[in-house]
């Protein structure tokens, strides 16, 4: 009998996989808490939280039985002119969390399209209004997603690259590295002086495909400040940042000044089912509150609210919003941050980076910094040889674990990382 990966090797194509260099996939028959097992017995530690979607491991009871439960209830309905519990109550939750001042929920079913959606709400928002805007800034590095509107918001790269003939324009801000943050805030402030700025989208405080490159709270309020100050609209891409990664619920949780809409996928649902969703303060939504059908935001997808993943995403925030949660993401932060002082001096890294459950690791290979660094595939079979599921930025090696991450599970991984630094 053939194995699963022999099986998937004749039959599928798998996401940013050179198929031709890269054929062969894991086969993974169950999860186990922080744990992937494969087909043969073996068992991963999923560092990365299976793309940062797991927050509290895999196959958690909590969150299976209330999907049973909703599956002998309701499993999916059409959202237009239809609704249900499970999506009511999740938008109260949700909206009683969310930074700023949210007052609506549109759901989608991704992070890219939670994103599309709020590219969409913000340019018809001034078109509603017959007002002329239309331009989008966005920071140098970002990733917002891989449909054309979140490529377009994107920095121009090799996922891009493709398609740039056919992507919008957008103006770009240098990233605010440390020794760059004024003249990154200066950059945005001369661009909004035209007042024909549409949106400012941005990743709060940690840029994730771009490295995990983080700034300061203190740069992400004074760029709200000036887009307030100037009347763009200010989308802020949780889809990574949210749900506790950064030590607040939500990273924007860490400026006082909020943001017009919030997008979030990712941990919404524990990593449980696909969705998404874009949050929106009143004034965006009353721009299409109108008798104007023309002014209607005509977006959807057919799986818009299903039950099931509002379900599983009532279930995750049942235990995110638990002492015990908070307490795993301070234990996490805590051992995080012994790690890294243990890193310091040390010549095999160039540089080293925290926030909350995020620790980043920048890897002295004597070659440039880049998400196709050459060392990637070497670092990646080396964790997995070991039975550690890291996935390189390049040669960038990040954690971002399920909270339920154990002390032992850490240090193994530690152990690993220091490891590989006596041999790079």
């Amino acid at each position: 009998m053939k194995t699963i990966r022999e099986r998937d090797r004749e039959l599928i194509w798998h996401p940013y996989t050179p198929m031709k260099i890269w054929p062969e996939a894991i086969g993974i028959v169950r999860g186990e808490g922080s744990s992937l097992i494969d087909e043969q017995g073996n068992k991963y530690i999923d560092t990365i939280s299976s793309w940062w979607v797991n927050l509290h491991g895999h196959a958690h009871p909590y969150i299976a039985q209330k999907l049973s439960q909703q599956l002998l209830t309701l499993e999916h309905c059409i959202f237009a002119g239809f609704t249900h519990e499970p999506a009511v109550r999740l938008a109260e939750r949700l909206l009683d969390i969310l930074p700023g001042e949210m007052r609506k929920i549109f759901y989608s079913d991704n992070g890219s399209t939670a994103v599309e959606v709020a590219i969409k709400m913000a340019l018809q928002y001034w078109s509603n209004k017959g007002v002329s805007k239309k331009r989008i800034i966005a920071l140098e590095g970002a990733y917002h997603g891989d449909t054309f509107g979140a490529m377009s918001v994107s920095a121009r790269s090799l996922f891009t690259e493709s398609f740039a003939k056919l992507l919008f324009d957008v103006d770009f801000i240098p990233f605010p590295g440390d020794a760059n943050a004024e003249n990154s805030i200066l950059h945005l402030k001369q661009l909004l002086l035209n007042d024909d700025v549409a949106a400012f989208i941005v990743e709060p405080l940690v840029q994730g495909t771009a490295g995990m490159r983080m700034y300061n709270k203190e740069v992400l309020s004074e760029y709200f400040l000036l887009c307030k100050k100037h009347n763009a609209i200010i989308i802020a891409d949780e889809v990574m940042t949210g749900f506790g990664r950064t030590g607040n619920l939500f990273a924007c949780d860490a400026v006082s000044i909020s943001p017009d809409i919030i997008c979030l996928s990712k941990g919404l649902t524990g990593g449980t089912m696909p969705m998404g969703l874009t949050a929106c303060a009143q004034h965006i939504f009353d721009a299409f509150y109108d008798e104007d059908i023309l002014k209607t935001l005509y977006h959807g997808h057919s799986y818009t609210a299903n039950p099931l993943a509002c379900t599983a995403a009532l279930a995750s925030l049942d235990l995110l919003l638990t002492d015990s949660c908070d307490a795993n993401r301070e234990r996490i932060n805590k051992s995080h941050t012994r790690f890294l002082a243990s890193l310091q001096n040390n010549k095999k890294i160039s540089a080293a980076r925290l926030l909350g459950t995020i620790l980043a690791i920048e890897l002295n290979t004597g070659t440039h910094t880049s998400y196709h660094n050459k060392q990637r595939d070497f670092i990646y079979r080396f964790f997995i040889d070991r039975g550690i599921l890291i996935r390189p930025l390049g040669n960038i090696i990040y954690l971002m674990p399920p909270y339920c991450i154990t002390g032992g599970e850490l240090n193994e991984i530690y152990n690993c990382i220091n490891e590989l630094l006596e041999i790079i």
